[in-house]
């Protein structure tokens, strides 16, 4: 799938950057993007996309600062200078794009405000199918990043052609903050999303059984809404590396080996190995918590060594996917990679329902109710106190 990344702020364009690093290392030349922010020193620290695909607006509103937390603000400016936007994308060039893809965090400024907004101009301008992969903010970010995350999103659901979120909020550690997890939280993103996008490119490895070409994503995502990825891989020991163990250190080692949660894929039973890999993308930690019961439709993919590929185990795991979701559209197929893993991703789209999702709108109306009443106090102080100096 060939994907035109748009970086929409300080959190979307470092994300973008990262996609077009990991682009340029597997060599696969999938992915081109840009990167726009309101900040002048967000767009110098990025290190992948050239300078001249790093655009700068607002700069006659707020000098290149930034817009803060202002997010009313960074639509209007995107809406103002939509068409350098636009022209840059252009100029990047779009005619063998599958789809955009605009990326932002939803809790700040600059991505939360200029993203719908942008979406809106993408769709009335190309054909191609237009998705948003939004960030969404921790409670202990804040309640305004929660209300802006909220304003945001429920924009996005409507401009786009479906919404990938990712929740910071499900990923950071236990005591860790989410300032100083951000790297890391990045990494997630990255490689769950770089996989799936990459699905159906001819690469060193050949050609898939079960190709998942960029129709099958895009047909996964057109019932819009939101959508989930699950993703779990297994480690891959070749009958040499078994052998090796078990002159060396024993076979019943070899056999305990695990890297973290991730248990060691051996070889034989190829299919079994599948079916439980999938298991595991899908009732594990998934990228927006959900009720994956309330998922329309699922597509199902299997990267790693072609040699480890199994049409068996990609079948089953799709008729398992299928009777544990509402719908009944499941895709699936398999994507060969030169890896030393074997990877499962799990696409759960038009989401029915997502706890993170109801607390961050509870949230935000609870915050525009505060504001309503602090405005009113605020008017009530002074309206009967003294007369104006003028009207």
């Amino acid at each position: 799938m060939r994907v035109f990344f748009i970086g929409f702020g300080q959190a979307g364009g470092k994300i973008v950057d990262m996609f077009i690093e990991q682009d340029k290392k597997s060599g696969t030349n999938n992915f081109r993007g840009i990167a726009v922010n309101t900040a002048r020193t967000d767009l110098m620290g990025l290190k992948n996309i050239e300078l001249k695909d790093r655009i700068l607006i607002g700069q006659t509103v707020v000098k290149g600062h930034g817009v803060g937390t202002d997010n009313v603000t960074g639509a209007k400016i995107t809406a103002d200078e939509i068409d350098s936007i636009i022209n840059a994308i252009d100029t990047r060039g779009t005619h063998d794009v599958d789809a955009f893809v605009v990326v932002a965090g939803l809790g700040g400024g600059t991505g939360s405000g200029g993203s719908p907004v942008l979406a809106r101009h993408l769709k009335r301008i190309y054909r191609e199918p237009v998705y948003a992969l939004g960030i969404i903010p921790a409670p202990e970010e804040g309640r305004l990043y929660s209300y802006n995350a909220a304003r945001s999103l429920g924009t996005l659901v409507n401009e786009t052609d479906n919404v990938f979120i990712f929740d910071n909020s499900a990923w950071k550690n236990e005591g860790e903050s989410v300032r100083s997890a951000y790297q890391r939280l990045n990494d997630e993103i990255v490689r769950r999303f770089g996989v799936l996008f990459r699905a159906g490119e001819v690469g060193k490895s050949g050609v898939g059984e079960m190709v998942v070409d960029s129709s099958e994503i895009i047909n996964t995502l057109r019932g819009g809404g939101i959508t989930s990825i699950g993703y779990a891989t297994s480690d891959v020991v070749s009958p040499r590396t078994k052998q090796k163990k078990g002159l060396f250190g024993g076979l019943k080692d070899s056999l305990k080996k695990k890297e973290g949660t991730e248990e060691v894929l051996m070889g034989e039973d190829k299919s079994a190995k599948i079916i439980a890999l999938v298991r595991r993308a899908m009732l594990g930690r998934l990228t927006l918590p959900c009720d994956y019961t309330t998922a329309e439709r699922a597509l199902v993919l299997i990267a790693g060594p072609s040699d480890e590929m199994d049409r068996k185990g990609v079948e089953k795991s799709k008729s398992w996917v299928e009777e544990n979701i509402a719908g009944v559209e499941v895709r699936g197929g398999d994507y060969p990679l030169e890896s030393s893993k074997v990877a499962a991703i799990v696409v759960l789209a038009s989401i029915g329902d997502a706890p993170r999702i109801r607390e961050l709108l509870e949230i935000a109306k609870e915050t525009k109710e505060d504001v309503i009443k602090a405005k009113e106090r605020k008017t009530t102080m002074f309206d009967e106190s003294v007369d104006p100096l003028f009207e």
